[in-house]
C-alpha cells in the first residue's frame, strides 16, 4: 500500500506527466490548424491523390531520419495491427478523401462534416476502448461542435457543394475516427514515434498509385506550392501526428478527439492573419465556442476531500480471571 509520503512524491509526477501531454496536444492542434492554409496554396496545383501522397513522402523522410538518429528499431509485433490500420485510415484514405472532399465543397460544408470525427471518436472510443464518457467530456463536446456549426454555417456559400463532396467528407471523418481508435492500442506497445514514422509509411505506400501524378505536377507547380506541400509533411505530419501520439498515449481517445475542435477557431484566426479573411461576428462566435467546450471537456471536476470518521473506540476485553484451586487435602 502506497504511503503518504510516497503519494505525495507521486503527485507531482503526475502533473508534470499531464502538463507535457497538454503542450503536445497543443502543439498538434495548432500545426493542423497551420495545414488548411497551407492546403489551399499547395491543392492549386496539386490533385488531392499526388498532394497526399508528397506530403506522407516528406513526413516518412523526416520521421525516418529521426528514427535512425534515436536508433528507435522496429515496433514490436502485438503493435502493427494498430499501425497498420491507422496508417491506412487515417494517414492515407483520411487525407485523400479529405483533399479531395475540399474541392467537391465550399470550406464551411467541409469544416462542418469533418467535425463530426471527435463524436465518432467518443462513440467507437466508448465502445471499443471502454473509455469514459464524464459528464464534463460530453457537455465539452457538445458545446464545440455547436461552435463548428456555427463556424461552418457562417463560412458556407463561398462555392457550390456537391453530394459526392459531402460523401468525401464524411468518408474522411470515419476514417480519422477510425485510424484514432485503432492507433491507441499501438502505443502501449510501441513508442508515440514508431507508431507515427511507420503509420506514415503505411499511408505513403497506400498512396503510391498517385505517383505519376506526383511527378508530372511537380514539374509545372509553382515553387510556393511545393514548399507548401514540404511544409505540410514536415511540420503537420510529421511532427504534428507525434506529437498527437504522444498525448494520446498518456489520456483516453475521447478526450485527445474533444481537443481537435480547437482546430476551426485557429483556422479562423490563421486564416485572418495569413489570408486577410476577415470572419464575420457569427465566425468569431463560433470559433469561441469551440474553444470554450475544448477548455470544458478537458477540465477536470474538482474532489472534495472525504472527511475520514474518527476510528471506532476500542475497548478493552475483560481479563479472564484466574481459576483459584482449591488446596490439595492430605
Amino acid at each position: 500500500m502506497m504511503t503518504t509520503a510516497s503519494a505525495a512524491k507521486a503527485t507531482p509526477s503526475t502533473r508534470r506527466t499531464e502538463l507535457l501531454a497538454a503542450a503536445a496536444a497543443t502543439v498538434t492542434v495548432v500545426l493542423w490548424a497551420s495545414a488548411f492554409v497551407s492546403i489551399r496554396s499547395a491543392g492549386a496545383a496539386y490533385s488531392p491523390g499526388a498532394l497526399a501522397l508528397g506530403r506522407l513522402l516528406t513526413g516518412a523522410v523526416a520521421l525516418g531520419v529521426i528514427c535512425v538518429v534515436r536508433r528507435e528499431g522496429w515496433p514490436p509485433r502485438a503493435a502493427w495491427p494498430g499501425i497498420l490500420i491507422s496508417g491506412l485510415l487515417w494517414f492515407g484514405f483520411y487525407m485523400v478523401a479529405l483533399n479531395w472532399g475540399e474541392q467537391q465543397v465550399d470550406a464551411g460544408t467541409a469544416a462542418l462534416i469533418v467535425n463530426i470525427g471527435p463524436i465518432l471518436v467518443a462513440l467507437l472510443g466508448s465502445r471499443l476502448l471502454g473509455d469514459q464518457m464524464p459528464p464534463r467530456l460530453l457537455a465539452g463536446m457538445a458545446v464545440s461542435f455547436a461552435g463548428a456549426v456555427t463556424v461552418g454555417l457562417s463560412m458556407s456559400g463561398g462555392g457550390g457543394s456537391s453530394v459526392l463532396g459531402v460523401v468525401l467528407c464524411l468518408l474522411a471523418a470515419v476514417g480519422y475516427a477510425g485510424g484514432v481508435v485503432a492507433q491507441k492500442p499501438a502505443l502501449g506497445r510501441a513508442s508515440a514515434l514508431q507508431v507515427t514514422t511507420f503509420g506514415c509509411l503505411v499511408g505513403a505506400v497506400v498512396c503510391l498509385p498517385f505517383a505519376g501524378k506526383l511527378v508530372t505536377e511537380a514539374g509545372d507547380a509553382p515553387l510556393s506550392a511545393t514548399l507548401n506541400m514540404i511544409y505540410l509533411g514536415v511540420f503537420p505530419t510529421a511532427l504534428a501526428f507525434t506529437t498527437w501520439a504522444y498525448a494520446l498515449a498518456r489520456t483516453t481517445a475521447s478526450r485527445m478527439g474533444a481537443t481537435t475542435y480547437a482546430v476551426p477557431a485557429l483556422v479562423v484566426l490563421m486564416s485572418w492573419l495569413a489570408l486577410d479573411e476577415v470572419p464575420g461576428l457569427f465566425t468569431l462566435a463560433g470559433g469561441a465556442l469551440c474553444l470554450a467546450g475544448v477548455a470544458v471537456s478537458r477540465s477536470r471536476a474538482r474532489t472534495t476531500p472525504k472527511a475520514v470518521p474518527p476510528p471506532p473506540a476500542v475497548t478493552p476485553e475483560p481479563r479472564p480471571e484466574r481459576e483459584q484451586h482449591e488446596p490439595e487435602q492430605a
